[in-house]
């Protein structure tokens, strides 16, 4: 390839509104692969401490000493949170109330709070990753007719019309395309897996929640039954 036809070269060579929409392009790229790496680490810690948190809540621990053996309310994360927000208005509940109606709806809005935070908390940064892939294929083809423009005004000034006088602005602007789908192909292609592995583990944590409450259901039902008794 003639070097002053070399992707380097016309990059340096380009106009400057084409090279700002290159750097642009460039640092979204770079931006998004560090979300891409960062969330993709942080769902699969996600996982491993679901999974970890549930073999220890059904292997028959009293729920008393598994609440407190998790962490601050602040460090909780994930099914913890959950469990914790529940059990705690459960107890605090208990302690006013005899209604079991009353201390399961204040067990429901613990953990309806909880899930709301963990969705927040696993779709972290993933709408940077959806603006990025809807975002740049439009930058670069923003760059793609500023060197259209470019290769027009300059067979407008030429005084004969050949192929080395609009190469370079034909070629650059397509470079600025090319650079947008670099962008934006990854992050659409991540950010439908990230979303999907996000919304399968919020799901997990919702299925938690509803069997947690079963279990204090059924409780609060054999105590009233023994009380009646």
């Amino acid at each position: 390839m003639n070097d002053s036809m070399s992707i380097p070269h016309l990059i340096m060579n380009a106009s400057l509104v084409v090279q700002l929409v290159m750097l642009l392009l460039l640092a979204a790229s770079v931006a998004s692969w560090i979300v891409i790496f960062q969330r993709g680490f942080a769902l699969r810690r996600a996982e491993k401490a679901y999974r970890d948190f549930e073999d220890r809540f059904w292997s028959g621990v009293d729920l008393n000493e598994l609440y407190r053996e998790l962490p601050a309310e602040q460090e909780s994360l994930g099914a913890e949170h959950v469990f914790r927000s529940g059990f705690r208005e459960f107890n605090r509940l208990m302690a006013k109330t005899q209604s079991t109606e009353a201390v399961l709806e204040g067990v429901q809005r613990g953990q309806r709070v909880a899930l709301s935070r963990e969705e927040d908390r696993l779709q972290l940064h993933l709408t940077f990753l959806a603006t990025v892939a809807s975002a740049s294929p439009y930058i670069g083809l923003f760059g793609t007719v500023w060197g259209i423009m470019g290769s027009f005004q300059s067979l407008s000034m030429a005084q004969q019309a050949t192929l080395s006088t609009v190469a370079p602005w034909i070629a650059e602007a397509l470079v600025a395309t090319a650079m947008g789908l670099f962008a934006a192909i990854p992050a659409v292609i991540f950010y439908n897996r990230l979303s999907a592995h996000a919304t399968r583990l919020l799901g997990k944590y919702e299925n938690f929640a509803e069997e947690f409450h079963a279990i204090l259901h059924r409780n609060l039902q054999g105590r009233s039954e023994r009380a009646a008794s």
